[in-house]
């Protein structure tokens, strides 16, 4: 459980979110499925963080491989179209 403050002042627990790999086993992480690892990038094009998309360490260092390869192969983009 994580310990936050609302807004008002009074301190309340929020429940840990779970890793929906391991929740899943058919589950598969793969650099080629570009559909699944855009849930886990920003529209600026930055990976969210394990403590924000609720990932274990070990599949967020997967997804982290995950989008690294599919940027260089070009099937991700680096970062956003701003102009």
């Amino acid at each position: 459980m994580l310990r936050r403050t609302s807004p008002t002042g009074k301190s309340f627990y929020q429940k840990r979110k779970t890793c929906r790999f391991c929740a899943d086993q058919n589950l598969q992480i793969s650099y080629k499925d570009y559909s699944s690892l855009r849930y886990f990038i920003t529209e600026r094009g930055k990976i969210i963080p394990r403590r924000i998309s609720g990932n274990c360490a070990k599949h967020q260092r997967e997804i982290n491989r995950a989008i690294k390869r599919a940027r260089i192969l070009s099937i991700m983009p680096f970062c956003s179209i701003v102009v």
